[in-house]
């Protein structure tokens, strides 16, 4: 399939209102898409089933499900795309910044109270477009954010979603499962050297530590590789890779209650802070700082590398693999408006002025492919 024949098909799904998900995991040429034979709306509780799934931040809403079985399948060779869609935006930001600002002073308020050890408190920047192509924005993401998952996901029932996020929330092969610790934001400077603060260096280990005790009770030979600086786009974060295996008795939907959300997208304690999201940041985050993804999808590898052993090569493993990536980095396409998510982790030594910096520096990822 070309790039033309494939982005055609992807148009007049979009244009018979059709749902679809087509993305590209991080340092991948490969762009792969699902496009649903009907506009049903298919939910997912137990995730047994096989396909794409887009999950909300709060559980106790729907994880809609693009199933296996109802879409069709293509997968395209790119290293680049071009552009031809214009983009328009024009900036009506209504969410003041004093508004951010007592939010996170409230977080800090409690914080120190003991209620809490960290809240991760976001914020909703509207845009107005005048694009009625998301498919262009996808282009531009794809060609931007090589280190991310690039997305566009759609549902006529549901909404249009775009994002390029640098966190995988997790990726689990047969029984071996694999996460990533991410945490801590600075903006990325040419022949700068970077030091990080210790709030930053705590706010990593919350979230290591975190996964370390909500997958003891599933896994066994936990590792953790040290902290090391990666680039997202503009931005830098502190990461770490955590990797285990998996009991045979443990179902996925553990692993998923008990990773997601993670404290670098909620907080910690999880319930405590997510119940502060909640009741304080006063408004719906939908799909931000859910998860999306593939769900059991069957992958066969063979167990010799020697090409010319061919009767090795014979004995494939197929294992069942799901990688889920959590929804950060992302924007809402509703009619005229472009709504853009963005947080940051606040801690007892958070400088509300300076968490204020953090989200606007965030949203030029999102901004670098409207403008």
């Amino acid at each position: 399939m070309t790039v033309d024949s494939f982005f055609e098909t992807l148009e007049n799904q979009y244009k018979n209102q059709l749902p679809f998900a087509v993305y590209s995991r991080p340092i991948n040429s490969v762009i792969k898409c699902w496009l649903q034979h009907d506009d049903k709306l298919h939910k997912t509780s137990n995730f047994t089933e096989s396909g794409f799934v887009f999950a909300p931040f709060d559980l106790n809403n729907d994880s809609i499900l693009l199933p296996q079985e109802h879409c069709q399948h293509y997968i395209l060779e790119a290293s680049h795309l071009d552009l031809q869609t214009e983009i328009n935006i024009t900036s009506i930001d209504a969410q003041s910044k004093d508004k951010h600002l007592a939010l996170v002073l409230k977080g800090i308020e409690t914080i120190k109270k003991g209620d809490l050890e960290k809240v991760v408190l976001s914020r909703r920047v509207k845009k107005a477009t005048q694009t009625n192509n998301p498919l262009a924005i996808f282009k531009r993401l794809f060609n931007t954010y090589k280190n991310a998952m690039v997305y566009c996901w759609y549902h006529p029932k549901v909404g249009l979603w775009l994002g390029a996020t640098p966190e995988l929330l997790f990726k689990l092969e047969g029984k071996q499962l694999t996460t990533i610790a991410l945490a801590g934001t600075q903006a990325a400077q040419t022949g700068k050297e970077v030091s990080w603060n210790a709030k930053e260096i705590e706010e990593q280990q919350i979230v290591v530590d975190y996964i370390k005790k909500q997958i003891e009770p599933y896994s066994n030979r936990i590792k953790v590789t040290e902290a090391e600086t990666v680039n997202a786009g503009s931005l830098l974060h502190l990461k770490s890779r955590v990797t285990s295996r998996i009991n045979d008795t443990t179902d996925l939907k553990s692993i998923i209650e008990a990773l997601h959300p993670t404290p670098a997208v909620c907080g910690y304690p999880k319930e405590a802070s997510k119940e502060f999201i909640l009741h304080h940041e006063n408004y719906n985050r939908e799909y931000y700082t859910g998860f999306l993804g593939e769900l059991n999808l069957k992958h066969s590898k063979t167990r010799n590398t020697n090409r010319r052993n061919v009767e090795n090569n014979a004995y494939a493993v197929v294992k069942t693999q799901s990688n889920f990536y959590v929804n950060l980095r992302c924007m809402q396409l509703k009619q005229d408006e472009a709504l853009i998510y963005v947080g940051g982790g606040i801690t007892k030594d958070s400088d509300s002025e300076n968490e204020w910096e953090e989200t606007v520096n965030k949203t030029k990822t999102i901004n670098n492919v409207l403008e």
